[in-house]
């Protein structure tokens, strides 16, 4: 099963955006949603900062501010 990351953190407004999204997705397209809030690791914090939310698709990085919910689709179709 894939495994998508969502980095984000409490209270952003585009987080809560990209989170609807990948739930949306999820239904019809089982994977894994692993949320990581980047406030809690000062490395995550210095790299996705100004970048948030990042989604990521089994380490790969797909988005970053919005997540496209057809090319998630056509992405995790490619996944074996």
């Amino acid at each position: 099963m894939s495994v998508v990351v969502l980095y984000g953190r409490p209270g952003c407004c585009l987080c809560d955006e990209a989170r609807a999204v990948l739930e949306r997705v999820r239904t019809a397209h089982p994977f894994e949603l692993i949320e990581r809030d980047i406030e809690s690791d000062d490395t995550l914090l210095r790299a996705y900062l100004e970048r948030i939310p990042v989604v990521t698709l089994d380490g790969v990085e797909l988005f970053e501010f919005a997540v496209n919910e057809g090319l998630l689709i056509k992405r995790l179709g490619r996944v074996p």
